[in-house]
């Protein structure tokens, strides 16, 4: 059966879980761009003042210092919204921090369209397809509280750059106590045999409940929760394809280059079969209520659920 629980924003759970983080471990410092209320960061800030540095409206200089930092030995978190962390310091990122593989955690919030009356300008719906790309960067995208707060602790441990996609809005939690996060590795929320839906962040909650109503019809739906895109879990892929015949994939994100290319990238190469994108579309998005804009795009559990006849009506003999 269908489980969700109370929502909790994910940048929320990321300011919480930082704190506990630098109790445990005092060569952790946080870095943000002048939006630290926004991010949650000034938690930290709060707690460890002396370990916490407010950059201004000037991210390329944040991922350069933050770079310097690491450099210097230590674990950094540099914060600001999604938009600005990814699009502003892309060369920063690259060149610095990439290239030469040292230890900075862009941990990035308000990802997506449910940053809402924001609009466009602040929606970020590129920003997975152009961390993916840039050589050893890690790309991480929550699904709830449980799962953010854990993957913070995780990617601390974790040797090079992260980027961690967050969001504004509260979202279901699809987790309980016993869940574990493990960077590159999906987790299987429901077991199916018709068809896998593969989703990621806001989306693995929509994915559930599409699930869930296409049981009533008939139709098995595995879902898998993909919270870990680069390094994507092939053989997790290669499974859902080989024993389904058919997939969707369902992100926050423009459907070209995020969770839905890299999917199809494993699918064409391995098990050729059906793979429907449910993402947004190649456009812009525009300012509204955080709900309104999900339904305007086609992210949810109904628009997952025609995707999913969509699939199944090309659907290959699982192998």
């Amino acid at each position: 059966m269908l489980r969700l629980s109370e929502k909790v924003a994910t940048r929320v759970a990321y300011g919480n879980a930082l704190v506990r983080l630098g109790e445990r471990n005092p060569n952790i410092v946080v870095l943000d761009a002048d939006l630290a209320k926004s991010t949650k960061t000034i938690k930290f800030k709060e707690r460890f003042p002396d370990r916490f540095f407010d950059m201004g409206i000037a991210e390329a200089d944040m991922m350069g210092t933050a770079a310097g930092l690491a450099a210097a030995g230590k674990i950094v978190f540099a914060s600001t919204f999604a938009i600005f962390a990814t699009g502003r310091p892309w060369e920063q990122i690259r060149n610095s921090i990439c290239y030469t593989d040292l230890n900075v955690k862009i941990a990035a919030s308000h990802a997506g369209i449910a940053v809402g009356p924001d609009g466009s300008s602040h929606q970020a719906i590129e920003d997975i397809a152009i961390m993916r790309v840039i050589p050893n960067m890690k790309v991480v995208v929550p699904a709830d509280g449980i799962e953010t707060e854990q993957a913070v602790g995780v990617v601390a441990e974790t040797p090079g750059p992260v980027y961690l996609r967050l969001g504004r809005s509260g979202v279901p939690t699809v987790h309980d106590a016993t869940y574990e996060f493990r960077l590159g590795k999906a987790s299987v929320l429901r077991e199916g045999s018709d068809v896998a839906i593969i989703a990621t962040g806001t989306m693995v909650a929509a994915a559930l409940a599409a699930a869930e109503a296409l049981s009533r019809n008939g139709i098995s739906a595995r879902v898998l929760n993909m919270s870990t895109i680069k390094p994507i879990d092939e053989e997790a892929v290669i499974s859902a394809v080989t024993e389904t015949g058919a997939i969707v994939t369902a992100e926050e994100h423009s459907v070209i280059g995020g969770l839905g290319g890299a999917v199809a990238e494993i699918v064409c190469e391995t098990a050729p079969a059906p793979v429907i994108r449910v993402g947004v579309k190649d456009k812009f998005g525009q300012s509204g209520q955080a709900d309104e804009l999900m339904a305007v795009n086609g992210l949810t559990p109904e628009s997952i659920e025609e995707a999913v006849q969509t699939a199944l009506s090309r659907r290959v003999t699982p192998r």
